[in-house]
């Protein structure tokens, strides 16, 4: 398919208007291939979100594994969890598949997924767990089913691979939240029933008292830049997001309050991600930003004893680009997370460091 762009097309017409090097057919053929291209492009980029039906006591819910390889024991807690919150569960039937260190093929991952967005008395999809592979599937799933079956999505981690794939072509939205096998107690499950089950406009807070115990290296609320900001909430684990930049998984950030968090990354290595982002032309794209929990992610000042702690270098390359931002969000790899309606419309607050929804999740 040829493509032209702006100045080559208009270029091109002026001179079959001139030298008469070109017929009129061929240029409205050109015309409209390039305006059905740009019309296939708006139809993925800028579908408006889909309805997600609420999710009630005793639905069935389909649990998949897109990531790393699992055990026995992380299907007995999937299992646990899921039970606990008062649904029935659909294995996927690679769940416990192992190929190398991924949950089976990436194929099988991707069908176990497809399946579950294909069966009508599947209410909702939960990913097991994270670590590495959700990436490799993304080109096998039929976004044709996932499109006309519209339901959510829950994960966080490695399962931000599917996020933001979602986000950039299912026209739904998804909940960042905890896998099946992990921490489904306090926040994590109240912000779940009522946002996913209730319909409730759910505010993410600070964190100033918890049940759960918090982890050692927890940053609380700090503000990097004052104001407030609405647009559709995007993000998830920085590592995995950097490594769809230039990928046909990456949706649109323009306008977006941007969410960060991850685990076991030096502060130099967050530094590289960020970026990344920067120079791809993501961060200044975004109106807002909020950052998590960075589990793990302080250097070792006995090997190395110069450098920039994690707040310095959130402070370098988001307050230059004049945009409410805070970190220290109650969301990343901690016990107890809120959950995030991934996809959504959305108000931060840097001041008071929360993110406050503006229309239900569900209907």
């Amino acid at each position: 398919m040829i493509k032209l762009s702006r100045r080559t097309a208009l270029n091109g017409m002026i001179g079959a208007g001139i030298a008469a090097m070109a017929s009129a057919p061929s240029i409205a053929l050109l015309a409209r291939t390039k305006l059905a291209r740009t019309k296939r492009a708006a139809k993925v980029s800028h579908r408006p979100p889909q309805t997600l039906a609420r999710l009630k006591p005793g639905d069935t819910i389909g649990l998949i594994n897109s990531a790393s390889a699992a055990d026995e024991s992380n299907l007995i807690r999937a299992r646990e969890n899921i039970t606990a919150l008062g649904f029935q569960i659909r294995e996927g039937r690679h769940l416990l598949d192992q190929y190398g260190y991924l949950a089976g093929q990436d194929r099988d991952r991707a069908a176990d997924v497809n399946a579950m967005y294909a069966d009508a008395q599947v209410k909702a999809v939960f990913a097991m767990r994270g670590g590495w592979g959700s990436a490799r599937m993304l080109r096998y799933l039929d976004w044709d089913i996932i499109r006309a079956n519209p339901k959510l999505l829950i994960g966080y981690s490695d399962v931000t691979a599917l996020h933001l794939a979602f986000a950039a072509k299912a026209g739904f939205s998804t909940i960042h939240g905890p896998n099946a096998a992990h921490g489904w107690q306090g926040i994590a499950t109240s912000s779940f029933r009522r946002m996913a089950m209730n319909g409730e406009l759910v505010q993410v807070d600070p964190i100033i008292t918890a049940e759960e115990q918090l982890p050692d290296d927890y940053r609380g609320h700090m503000m990097i830049a004052p104001g407030k900001a609405r647009g559709k909430l995007l993000g998830g684990n920085l590592t995995v997001l950097s490594a769809l930049i230039g990928t046909p998984w990456m949706p649109d950030m323009t306008g977006a309050i941007l969410f960060l968090e991850d685990i076991d990354e030096a502060e130099y290595r967050i530094d590289r991600m960020l970026t990344q982002l920067s120079e791809a032309g993501i961060l200044d794209k975004i109106s807002g930003f909020a950052f998590g929990q960075c589990r793990n992610c302080r250097r070792d000042i006995s090997d190395t004893p110069a450098g920039f702690n994690l707040p310095s270098v959130l402070q370098q390359h988001i307050a230059p680009l004049g945009i409410p931002a805070f970190t220290g969000g109650h969301f990343g790899h901690i016990a107890g997370q809120y959950c995030l309606p991934m996809g959504s419309m959305v108000e931060m607050d840097a001041a008071a460091g929360s993110i406050r929804m503006l229309k239900p999740l569900v209907a």
